[in-house]
């Protein structure tokens, strides 16, 4: 494995290209899978050929592309995928990926028309000698020194594929061509084959350049003995990881001459068991899968059956991409559990509603609506009041100046408590919204709500002064005030005239008839009470819609002023995560059909040819 390094991120033509938004659809492709210099590193390389041949083999590098369809659109949405990631995840966990798209990118620009197959073992497997046996020639080094094969050896049975050879570090004196005119020589054309160290060598350094280029050929040839067939150190470091690269996976048991009778059907046996167990298909019944094949490098026993196997495998001419679609598996199996989530994930209007609502009580909106409903009423009131009554609330404020204005102010703790309720609103919405979602994507949320939190109790507060502005100046009042103020006037001339009428009597101006004055200074009397009642009594329905309308109005301002902060940055949260989850669905292949990887591929064909 490779880690993503600060050059590499520098670099443009690196999968870390800052790509942010989604890709056109109309764009024929990315240009690390298109353009005229895909495959001309592999003409380059063949160091001899040209006119007619060179064109020949353009040809043939085009007929034989298979990173078309499918294969190209998950590598494009694995770009995508990468670049709308960046901010939320970390280097280490995107680096794979990351590596399957520059070998990706380094692959398509060497030679389609070459299979690199690696042939790895374990000490004492004998895969020098089946090396040897399927080039026809002594090439690599057998015997009981061990580790005997102490570099990557190179067998090419064409020409071309210095490109490829170089990017698996063979140097050139390790790079080896087979017996010429050797059984099949012209059904092997096209075939990279290397002989690598043992695996489980003492030397570290075997081991590293094993890892190295496994990561990096098109296929591998495991070849293990009737001894270390079962050893853990093969399943749990190399097939067991590798389970999902069966379709370019063949698994020779070697050294079935050494088995008596039955034996060799016996460990064959045991050893589909094993690599079912570690989760590899097999290759059966024309299904995709691993090939599982006996043979005996010695006496020859099983050698043919594997050189037509590999002939056909080489000639379908997508191994490196049946390779690359597993690796895009796999990438995509690793990155699963960072975008993948557990149910439905966003808010829904209810919680909306219940964001907005919490924010209006922290605002005080159901009081400052009553407020204003009492302020309404207390204005009719002394609008349609009795003068008497007037005058005695004029005398009251005279004699206690300030007595109207020394009510306490709201105690410090109250506006702890509104403060306090704001963040519980937006912990509470945040974590609503990051229910179900991957860690690094919850975390965004709640880090969006958060930002957007700053500052809102402020900006909730400046609302409630505005408004509660707004509420202190003189109210709208409703069409009968008029009437029923000058109705009150009317009384009160009636208590008037009644009262002079009676003093006028009294000091014998006028002449006497005490009855007339009363019942006139009476109906005065009890007329403005009567009045101020019924103002009272019709103030109620008013009232309540003004106080309802100022609840109303402090409500939309505070959900409006959470929706600007908070609600926005969530919901622009989710949407990038849905966006990506979106690519990842592209990435994990969901539904193809047909195409490199998919199933039902070549290995099943390759099965009926073999029979």
């Amino acid at each position: 494995m490779t880690a993503i390094t600060d050059d590499q991120n520098e670099t443009g033509d690196r999968w870390d290209d800052g790509v942010i938004a989604r890709r056109a659809e109309a764009k024929n492709g990315p240009e690390d899978f298109t353009g005229p210099e895909a495959g001309d590193d592999a003409d380059d390389d063949t160091g001899g050929s040209g006119g007619p041949d060179e064109d020949a083999a353009r040809d043939e590098d085009a007929r034989a592309d298979a990173y078309g369809g499918p294969l190209r659109h998950r590598l494009d949405a694995l770009r995508d995928l990468l670049g709308l990631s960046q901010a939320r995840l970390d280097g280490r966990t995107l680096a794979e990926a990351g590596r399957v798209l520059d070998e990706a990118a380094t692959r398509r620009r060497l030679s389609s028309r070459h299979t690199v197959v690696a042939v790895a073992g374990a000490t004492g497997s004998g895969k020098s000698a089946l090396f040897n046996a399927l080039a026809g020639v002594r090439i690599s080094e057998t015997g009981l020194r061990r580790p005997t094969t102490s570099a990557p050896i190179a067998c090419t049975w064409s020409e071309g594929a210095a490109g490829l050879l170089d990017r698996l570090a063979v140097p050139g004196r390790l790079r080896r061509r087979p017996l010429a005119g050797g059984d099949g020589d012209e059904q092997l054309q096209g075939l990279v084959l290397i002989d690598l160290p043992d695996h489980d060598s003492a030397v570290v350094r075997h081991r590293e350049q094993v890892d190295r280029v496994l990561a990096l050929v098109d296929a591998v040839i495991w070849v293990v003995d009737p001894e270390k067939y079962a050893d853990a150190a093969l399943h749990e470091r190399y097939l067991r990881p590798l389970a999902g690269h069966a379709e370019v996976t063949f698994v020779v048991l070697n050294q079935i001459d050494r088995l008596p009778g039955e034996a060799a059907d016996q460990v064959l046996d045991d050893l589909r068991r094993l690599l079912d167990e570690d989760g590899m298909a097999l290759g059966e019944h024309g299904e995709p899968g691993a090939t599982v094949l006996p043979v005996s490098a010695l006496t020859g026993e099983g050698v043919p059956e594997l050189r037509e196997m590999l002939g056909a495998f080489v000639q379908e001419r997508d191994a490196a991409a049946r390779r690359l679609s597993a690796d895009v598996d796999a990438a995509a199996r690793r990155l699963r559990a960072v975008y993948v989530a557990e149910g439905r994930t966003g808010l829904d209007e209810r919680a909306r509603q219940d964001f907005s609502a919490r924010l209006a009580d922290a605002v005080g909106a159901t009081a400052a609506g009553e407020a204003a409903e009492r302020e309404w009423r207390r204005n009719a009131g002394r609008a349609c009041g009795t003068p008497w009554l007037r005058l005695w609330r004029w005398y009251e404020r005279t004699r206690m100046p300030g007595a109207a204005s020394l009510q306490p102010p709201p105690p410090a703790e109250d506006e702890l408590t509104a403060r306090q309720r704001v963040e519980q609103a937006v912990r509470t919405v945040a974590d609503e919204a990051a229910s179900g979602l991957p860690a690094p994507w919850a975390q965004a949320v709640r880090e969006a709500a958060a930002r957007g939190a700053e500052g809102l109790p402020e900006a909730l507060d400046e609302l409630a002064v505005r408004e509660a502005a707004a509420v202190s100046g003189r109210p709208q009042r409703p069409k009968w005030w008029p009437a029923a103020v000058l109705a009150q006037a009317a009384m009160t001339l009636l208590q008037i005239f009644g009262g002079l009428w009676l003093a006028g009597q009294i000091v014998g101006v006028l002449e006497p008839g005490l009855l007339p004055p009363v019942l006139v200074m009476l109906a005065g009397i009890i007329g403005g009470p009567f009045v101020e009642w019924a103002c009272a009594a019709a103030s109620r329905g008013p009232a309540r819609r003004y106080g309802q309308d100022v609840r109303r109005r402090l409500h939309e301002a505070a959900a409006d002023c959470g929706r600007a902060r908070v609600l926005d940055p969530v919901s622009a949260e989710l949407m990038r995560y849905r966006e990506v989850r979106e690519r990842y669905s592209a990435v994990s292949g969901a539904g193809r059909t047909g195409g490199p990887g998919a199933s039902g591929g070549g290995r099943g064909r390759v099965r009926s040819r073999v029979g």
